[in-house]
């Protein structure tokens, strides 16, 4: 499994090289030797975010344009994907909802799974979709 920060891969670096360090931070040498291998084979160190934001909740907003009202279908927009990978680290890519490849295909299945196990009504007291309905057609999962 690849480093998600360059602080994790420094943690698993040192406790592969110094087994001192391994057994005060409980992970074995071997396991941060495969840890660091995959990173090193998979991803590039440089690449890495310094520091992964705790929460990664970065208050996006309709009003300023980074997600999309639920008469538009909700969910973010360009700007607001952006702000979300530079506040968290994230790789958000856009809806997939008429997919082109296998890969969007996936996304599209597994996104609809998810949000259709949520709990929770399709219109809200006022008669308007929720945000999770609205998304769910916006998506053009099956049911919605």
């Amino acid at each position: 499994m690849p480093a998600k920060s360059k602080a994790q891969f420094r943690l698993m670096k040192a406790a592969e090289y110094n087994p001192k360090f391994a057994k005060k931070v409980g992970i074995k040498p071997s396991v941060a030797a495969e840890f660091t291998e995959a990173n090193v084979s998979k991803k590039s160190y440089a690449k890495l975010p310094e520091k992964m934001k705790k929460g990664g909740d970065p208050r996006l907003s309709v009003s300023r344009g980074e997600k999309l009202p639920t008469s538009q279908g909700a969910g973010l927009t360009e700007k607001g994907r952006q702000k979300f990978n530079r506040a968290t680290g994230a790789n958000l890519k856009a809806p997939a909802p008429n997919p082109k490849t296998k890969s969007d295909a996936a996304r599209k299945k597994s996104f609809c799974a998810r949000m259709s196990g949520m709990p929770g009504p399709k219109r809200d007291e006022k008669g308007n979709l929720t945000r999770k309905a609205a998304s769910l057609k916006r998506w053009n999962c099956p049911g919605w």
